[in-house]
């Protein structure tokens, strides 16, 4: 595959995410450069040909899933523990195919990207064609002796047939348990026995400037081991997947590494390796992988269930700046300021009001919005929790019982109106003159701009991404936020949406089916 027009980016200053998959512009500046957010499925869309010639082969493990002692060996002996059990996974995908009335010359005006496939966000599944198939690969982790595969939702969402190769060579045919495009994770399973595993880690044992261990198969180079240390703990706000809470590492990590492993120095799994920021498409020293303390619940409720059980609290919430610190009588910027409330959810059931602004969840302070939603979505259905507010600068302690999210959007960003349908999981707000310059449209477009879309949603698959301006749904005009709720208010039974968006200088229409 050709890896040098993959890692083509822009040069004024937008970020571009690079997925193997294709590509999507996120519009979001970082540090006047061009940076990319590369999930790190190693892949490409054309007819399949002979495989890639596989890299060594990793040692086999002496007693499976136990510690090995490294008094002796030190990393050799992590290496030799952990690499029998991270696999291979190859996929055979229906590839996508061009968006009609899209042309390459507008390709090249909104992305600044010469010869670029004619895609401008992720493929949509749903809603083209049949296209030539594809193939792609990336890593895996053995999680059980009878062949729990953890593994990336990016990895395998969409495959017609995944195989998992194990580095003694050993062919499985993986059968999809559960997909979690919000955490970007996914569960396959293999048909084994007594197969080696790599036992699970507490992440939140992790410090920062600790040794840790990647390994995985970069650019079909099977059981490839590389060093690093901790660089950062709870990233998020990257807009890579809806919870972010990821490590950040240094170990070395590209294009194939995506589901691979990341371990501590005692050989156990601390996270899921996902994502690197990158101006060129591979290694840059700043890799990112989920930790297993959120990777291990959602594995449990895949395997269990076949989906992830979330809380729901029912709010909009924002974060508190220093001017709104002041506004609404708090002594710190801490904390998640509540901008709506849905009626009848345990929010609204609890007395909480919009206005107040949440400090404390279960006894733990809560810093920011995005450290209240961990908090959420962690506590188990149907508990009761106590929570503090701050209203009219007088707390007050109120109690709610969590329900389970049937909408992974519900607990958002506030100040955005979503819809159902073909176009649940987005969420837009009004435009106006200074986000229009931001995100480079013309001052005389009319619409909603975009400001999240749910991944792997219907409309995230038809091409929608943030920053988009959407002027009409089904032939009719959207100027407001009301606008676009009328709309949408009777479509949570049609099985498809024509939307006309505005995107940087260029236009273009897109059909979202269900």
């Amino acid at each position: 595959m050709n890896h040098k027009n993959d890692s083509q980016v822009r040069q004024d200053g937008r970020t571009t995410a690079w997925l193997s998959r294709g590509w999507r512009q996120t519009g979001v500046g970082m540090l006047g450069a061009a940076l990319v957010i590369s999930v790190l499925t190693f892949g490409s869309w054309h007819a399949p040909g002979p495989s890639q010639a596989a890299g060594p082969q990793g040692a086999v493990a002496g007693e499976l899933g136990k510690p090995p002692n490294f008094n002796k060996g030190g990393f050799a002996d992590i290496a030799q523990a952990v690499t029998p059990a991270v696999v291979n996974i190859t996929v055979r995908k229906e590839a996508p195919v061009p968006m009609s009335g899209f042309p390459s010359d507008q390709l090249k005006e909104f992305f600044g990207i010469p010869g670029m496939p004619e895609i401008p966000r992720m493929p949509n599944r749903r809603g083209v064609p049949p296209g030539p198939e594809g193939h792609g690969a990336g890593s895996g982790v053995i999680i059980s002796g009878d062949g729990y595969v953890l593994t990336n939702d990016h990895v395998v969402d969409g495959a017609k047939e995944i195989t998992v190769t194990l580095p003694d060579n050993r062919e499985f045919t993986g059968n999809v348990i559960g997909l979690d495009p919000q955490t970007d994770l996914a569960v396959i399973k293999i048909d084994g026995k007594d197969l080696p595993y790599v036992p699970w880690g507490n992440s939140a044992e992790l410090r920062v400037g600790e040794y840790v261990l990647a390994v995985g198969n970069p650019f079909g180079l099977n059981s490839t081991v590389t060093l690093g240390i901790v660089s950062a703990l709870g990233r998020g706000g990257m807009g890579i997947t809806q919870y972010e809470d990821f490590i950040q590492t240094d170990a070395a990590i590209n294009p194939g590494n995506s589901g691979g492993a990341l371990v501590n120095t005692r050989g156990e799994l601390v996270g899921i390796n996902t994502a690197i920021f990158s101006q060129s498409g591979g290694y840059q020293g700043v890799g990112f992988a989920v930790p297993t303390n959120l990777a291990k619940p959602v594995y449990e409720s895949l395997v269990s269930t076949g989906k992830v059980v979330r809380g729901f609290l029912g709010v909009g919430i924002q974060a508190v700046t220093t001017d709104l610190a002041d506004s609404f009588q708090l002594d710190q910027s801490k904390g998640a300021l509540v901008t709506n409330v849905v009626p009848g959810s345990p929010a609204d059931e609890a007395g909480i009001q919009r206005g107040d602004v949440i400090i404390e969840y279960q006894g733990k302070p809560v810093l920011d919005p995005r450290n209240l939603q961990h908090h959420v979505i962690r506590t188990t259905v149907g508990s009761e929790v106590n929570m503090v507010v701050i209203r009219d600068g007088q707390k007050h302690t109120l109690n709610a019982t969590i329900r389970e999210q049937a909408n992974p959007t519900q607990v958002a960003q506030v100040g955005q109106v979503e819809s159902e349908g073909p176009l649940a999981g987005v969420a837009v707000q009004n435009l106006n003159p200074g986000m229009a310059e931001q995100l480079g449209v013309d001052k005389g477009v009319n619409g909603v701009a975009v400001m999240n879309v749910t991944p792997g949603s219907y409309a995230a698959r038809a091409g929608l991404a943030e920053g988009d301006i959407i002027s009409e749904i089904n032939r009719k005009p959207v100027r407001s936020e009301e606008d676009f709720m009328n709309v949408t208010s009777n479509m949570k039974n049609q099985s498809s949406a024509l939307i006309f968006i505005h995107r940087g200088q260029g236009a273009l229409y897109l059909t979202v089916k269900v």
